[in-house]
């Protein structure tokens, strides 16, 4: 662990300067412009912290670099995540119907609807542990640990949840899963 003034000196010296680029660099990579400066302080911190805690890394610029990519990343993997009650309102995809047409965007409702039923179907865990790992993106490991269970019984969970919904909502993951359900029972049989 470097000396703290030590820290703030290479900080200074070695890592502002390259703030221009590390702007162009978010700039090209990132759409929305308003949310650039607070990306930069994201950057400034992890690169500070990261240094702080694993000494001083030796080619900064790069350092810096892939701090920003690995954040546009982790940033980019957070939007994927989509809020099922919010898209499953009819008003919440309005900006939908300019690019695609209507009877898309009533098919796409309707199937968030039924994607919605089929979770509420759920035991309540099994609700839980699939909205934590598939709508929340937390790893199953995050699971265990918040809800105090363990890591087995997650990965249950989200089997059986996940194939509860492929047999409710039917179509050719039904098919999957109901293969897989009677490949498991015939191993018990045989056991």
């Amino acid at each position: 662990m470097p000396d703290p003034q030590a820290l703030d000196d290479w900080f200074i010296a070695e890592v502002l300067p390259q703030e221009p680029a590390l702007m162009r660099l978010l700039g090209r990579h990132w759409r929305h412009s308003d949310e650039l400066t607070d990306l930069r302080q994201d950057v400034y911190v992890r690169v500070y912290e990261a240094a702080r805690a694993s000494g001083l890394p030796e080619n900064p610029r790069s350092f810096l670099f892939a701090v920003a990519r690995n954040l546009i990343i982790d940033r980019v993997r957070r939007l994927q995540v989509v809020d099922i009650e919010l898209v499953a309102e009819p008003d919440a995809l309005g900006a939908l119907s300019d690019d695609i047409g209507p009877d898309r965007v009533a098919d796409s409702r309707r199937e968030l609807r039924r994607l919605q039923q089929a979770l509420e179907a759920l035991p309540p865990r099994c609700r839980e542990v699939v909205t934590l790992r598939k709508i929340e993106g937390l790893s199953q490991k995050e699971i265990a640990e918040k809800l105090g269970i363990a890591l087995g019984t997650v990965e249950k969970q989200v089997t059986l949840g996940i194939r509860a919904l492929a047999q409710s909502l039917g179509g050719p993951a039904k098919e999957l899963a109901q293969a897989w359900t009677q490949k498991r029972r015939r191993r018990e049989t045989e056991r």
